[in-house]
């Protein structure tokens, strides 16, 4: 079985921790300094963060770098990065800065290519492809466009040299109502690569599923920052 992680997603909008429903601004729920919610889910056991633009998501590439660069270099953890990657320049950017791995979205599936050549340059593992789906489409463009099915896309990410996907099921996501297992279980089973799921996750019994149907991890957001999940809980759920 492969190992299970769990990453405290730190999601950064305005300079701010925050938190959104169904990916919308109006939504934002706000926690604070990112910086200190990151050393936050440190100390209480986290060995990695996924850390999330939500300003580049929504268009806005260059917001939030200055932040983003202190924390990559204070935290002294595994680093997942995404939102506003959307041209080749920004991904060496942020590469070449340290972070573990980057998440490319909307524009793996605008220029699909990319992640060949980021995998050759920088190796598999550090290249995650996101498979944001809404049913079994995938959308892009800070989840305002439908680009296609997720199955297909999850593959041909595979294909192309990604060394893990990142499956957001945004019907869900946000939502703390629990995840849904059927969507999770079809990715994982369609490839080979880890599949970390995101989306709807609110208590320890969605991560024992998430963990029954093979994928690798989680992502822990809305629900962890309402109390609805324990980090310490979770983590040994994953051990």
């Amino acid at each position: 079985m492969r190992r299970f992680r769990i990453y405290p997603a730190v999601d950064i909008m305005n300079g701010r921790c925050v938190q959104l429903v169904q990916g919308q601004r109006e939504t934002a729920s706000t926690f604070g300094d990112p910086l200190e919610w990151a050393q936050r889910w440190i100390e209480e056991g986290a060995t990695g963060l996924h850390i999330v633009n939500l300003d580049g998501a929504f268009g806005q590439s260059k917001a939030n770098i200055e932040l983003i660069h202190r924390l990559i270099q204070e935290s002294g953890v595994e680093i997942q990065l995404g939102g506003g990657i959307r041209s080749m320049e920004d991904a060496h950017g942020w590469l070449d800065t340290g972070v573990s791995r980057i998440i490319l979205g909307t524009l793996a599936r605008r220029e699909p290519d990319v992640i060949a050549t980021l995998s050759r340059d920088y190796g598999p593992e550090r290249i995650m492809a996101g498979v944001d789906a809404k049913g079994d489409m995938i959308v892009v463009e800070g989840w305002q466009r439908e680009a296609g099915d997720y199955i297909y896309w999850a593959r041909r990410y595979e294909a192309l040299g990604a060394g893990a996907l990142l499956y957001t099921n945004v019907d869900v996501e946000g939502l703390q109502k629990g995840i849904r297992k059927e969507p999770v279980e079809r990715i994982v089973r369609a490839v080979r690569i880890p599949v970390i799921a995101a989306g709807g996750i609110s208590s320890t019994e969605d991560l024992l599923l998430l963990r029954e149907v093979g994928a690798g991890g989680a992502i822990l957001g809305s629900a962890l920052y309402s109390g609805k999940i324990l980090l310490s809980e979770a983590i040994r759920v994953a051990s």
